[in-house]
């Protein structure tokens, strides 16, 4: 144990185009934070992945000392290192696991493979008393799934998007609107400004049976509109077109979770309903969810939203969960591009 008597965990997390270190000791508390932001990304609109590792090559040795220089932490205070080691863009994941395996290695301590989706779930008991089991809205750039959350390693798949995820359509809606990336912040900003009962757009899947999950139609919709409106398209119909298509998305999520909520309630009588990812920060969204959780008498947790897009800190606290449970993972865990989070 560290100093203090409390266990202090780094998390590493490389899985996209976000370089991220956190420390977080079992007591709920991030000691310290930092996050790069590949913002040279931007001009392609969207991820290269060659481009993402080197970044992440470049920017995490830096990240990392000024972690501990600005925490007052020594790496001899580490207790454990968790890494992300998949799902993701392999190349980034692999230079955040090496990183975390070697300085475990260095300073023989155990090391935490973390899936990516996994932290995004357990972040909500970071910053609340979230206990198991609860009904998990994961919706981020590249992932979209209903969970029923058991426990740490222990995932129910309800269901999970059959094409596009929430938060790609948000960012590929966005560029076809001229919006900078990642586009979803940008688009749900000028959808406030908007008349989301302008265009007629559809929300996938709604009033069918089941939990799972499609945004491609929506997306096509969507483009078809801005086609129409050529060169002739105005600040104002973006604005309409944007609120539209939140309006869609946000419609579609809340009858599909519904349909998640009646199924796990005829085996449990109440639970958490909790939103993760990315898209998790979309506060229509949230608004969204609040009227469905007070409808079905469930309390509805969403981490802030910081915590909410990808973090180093969501990592570290995955690693404290499975630290809680003696799962510390071998060295020669292979790190995984695919990674299903549901057993």
């Amino acid at each position: 144990m560290s100093k203090s008597n409390l266990s202090v965990i780094l998390g590493i997390e490389t899985s996209c185009d976000e370089t991220a270190v956190a420390l977080v000791n079992s007591e709920k508390e991030i000691l310290g934070h930092l996050l790069y932001t590949q913002i040279e990304q931007t001009s392609f609109g969207g991820v290269v992945p060659e481009i993402a590792s080197r970044a992440h090559l470049s920017h995490l040795p830096k990240l990392m000392e000024s972690l501990f220089l600005q925490s007052g932490f020594a790496y001899d205070d580490l207790d454990g290192i968790a890494a992300t080691c998949g799902p993701g863009l392999i190349g980034g994941v692999l230079i955040g696991a090496l990183f975390g395996k070697s300085m475990a290695n260095v300073l023989n301590i155990p090391f935490y493979a973390i899936n990516h989706l996994e932290a995004h779930a357990l972040t909500v008991r970071l910053v609340e008393d979230v206990s198991f089991p609860f009904l998990l809205l994961l919706v981020s750039g590249g992932h979209s799934q209903l969970l029923w959350v058991k426990g740490v390693g222990d995932y129910s798949l309800l269901g999970s998007t059959l094409d596009d995820a929430a938060g790609e359509a948000f960012d590929k809606v966005g560029k076809l609107l001229g919006l900078s990336y990642p586009a979803g912040p940008c688009l749900e900003a000028l959808a406030r400004l908007g008349n989301p009962h302008r265009f007629p757009l559809p929300s996938p899947l709604k009033g069918r049976r089941g939990c799972d999950l499609s945004f491609s139609g929506l997306k096509t919709a969507t483009r078809l509109v801005i086609e129409s409106l050529g060169s002739q398209i105005t600040s104002e119909d973006k604005k309409d077109i944007a609120a539209s298509f939140q309006k869609s998305l946000c419609d579609s999520l809340v009858d599909r979770t519904q349909n998640a909520i009646r199924l796990c309630l005829e085996h449990t009588p109440t639970f958490p309903l909790v939103i993760s990812g990315g898209v998790g920060a979309n506060q229509t969204l949230k608004g969204a969810f609040t009227r469905l959780a007070h409808t079905y008498g469930l309390s509805l947790h969403v981490p802030p939203p910081a915590l909410c897009t990808d973090n180093g800190a969501m990592v570290a606290w995955a690693g404290q969960e499975k630290l809680k449970d003696n799962a510390a993972d071998m060295l020669d865990f292979e790190p995984r591009p695919r990674w299903p989070l549901s057993c």
